[in-house]
């Protein structure tokens, strides 16, 4: 009798945990289809939803603001970057079912307890956002070439009319760097601000306005036609000397070239010519009578240079053998004035 309610009991209490976890089974399996308490995708909670309706809330709140074109503003002009052209794409399916899955965590017992507590998983699961880094850069580069501008160094020109000069200017350059960032960020982002300025920074020219006079302090300008030599300080002409220029056959050379050398009373290296006669090769100290180099030298090329002569006579002409020969007192007066290196224009 005894063995038989000892079956009996046990009998019963199989059938009762028996129901209990047809019971449990029955409540997990109505809330398979459902993404658990505290379960956020981004930060926005999906509890309690169907992966339909998390679908559809997904789109309202991610999908859709990503959606949003990037725009970029400079002064007048805009450039636009759509959702299309930009790719940006977001794998739903994918983040609901991880979603799922995160809700289903742990055996059935477990989900229930947590389920009949109200316990939160916190868990929240990161969307991957992705886009064509290479549209972005694309909407840069119009930018840029629409923007930028490269800065002009000013110049000084020196011809048979005197300097003509032409203006720096500063260049211009976008923070592309930095705009690029600030896309990169914004466009994978629900709430951030989807328009932009474009910022940027002045590039100053090597060579600005203001530096060009004291870059070119001194210069001189020769005329042979007019037999005039000029010389100019700051850009502007200071002083204009009568000289003499090189016959015909002896032309003085035309051109740009600079002051190479200076001499006080120069020695003269007398060049193997026919015109020098006996003197040709030989080397005729400085102040000799038979020294036409008078009182100083400024060599400009090949032999050729600014020198006194006692020939006054010959001022005005085309008297010399191609160098450029001036008053005694003209040129000490000019020669103080000159340093080597000096640009030297014979037109």
């Amino acid at each position: 009798m005894r063995s038989r309610t000892l079956i009996i009991t046990a009998t019963l209490a199989v059938v009762a945990i028996g129901g209990a976890a047809a019971g449990v089974a029955a409540y997990d399996s109505a809330r398979a289809d459902e993404i658990g308490k505290g379960v956020r995708v981004g930060g926005i909670p999906l509890d309690g939803l169907t992966a339909a309706q998390a679908k559809a809330k997904l789109d309202r709140l991610i999908i859709q603001p990503l959606q949003r074109p990037i725009v970029v503003h400079h002064d007048r002009s805009t450039w636009t970057l759509g959702s299309r052209e930009a790719r940006i794409a977001v794998d739903t399916d994918r983040i609901v079912d991880d979603a799922m899955a995160r809700s289903r965590e742990g055996n059935v017992l477990a989900r229930t307890v947590r389920n009949l507590t109200g316990k939160s998983l916190d868990a929240d699961v990161r969307p991957s956002v992705t886009f064509s880094d290479r549209a972005v850069v694309r909407m840069l580069d119009k930018i840029r070439g629409a923007i930028e501008r490269k800065p002009v160094d000013a110049t000084a020109k020196l011809s048979g009319e005197g300097i003509k000069t032409t203006q720096s200017r500063t260049g211009l350059e976008v923070r592309a760097s930095a705009l690029h960032r600030q896309i990169n960020a914004a466009i994978v982002s629900t709430t951030a601000d989807r328009t932009f300025v474009a910022r940027t920074r002045k590039i100053q020219p090597k060579v600005a306005t203001r530096d060009l006079a004291s870059r070119l302090g001194t210069a001189i300008i020769v005329n042979r036609n007019a037999f005039r030599l000029t010389l100019y300080k700051r850009l502007k002409p200071a002083k204009t000397y009568s000289i003499a220029v090189g016959q015909v056959g002896l032309e003085t050379p035309a051109g740009l070239y600079h002051i190479q050398n200076k001499a006080v009373n120069p020695a003269w290296n007398v060049p193997n010519s026919d015109w020098a006669g006996s003197l040709a090769g030989t080397v005729v100290p400085g102040g000799a009578p038979d020294n036409p180099l008078k009182a100083r030298w400024m060599g400009i090329f090949a032999g050729a240079g600014i020198h006194g002569t006692d020939a006054i006579g010959s001022i005005g002409s085309a008297a010399s053998h191609g160098c450029i020969r001036m008053r005694i007192p003209d040129v000490i007066e000019l020669y103080d004035q000159v340093p080597v290196g000096a640009p030297v224009y014979i037109a």
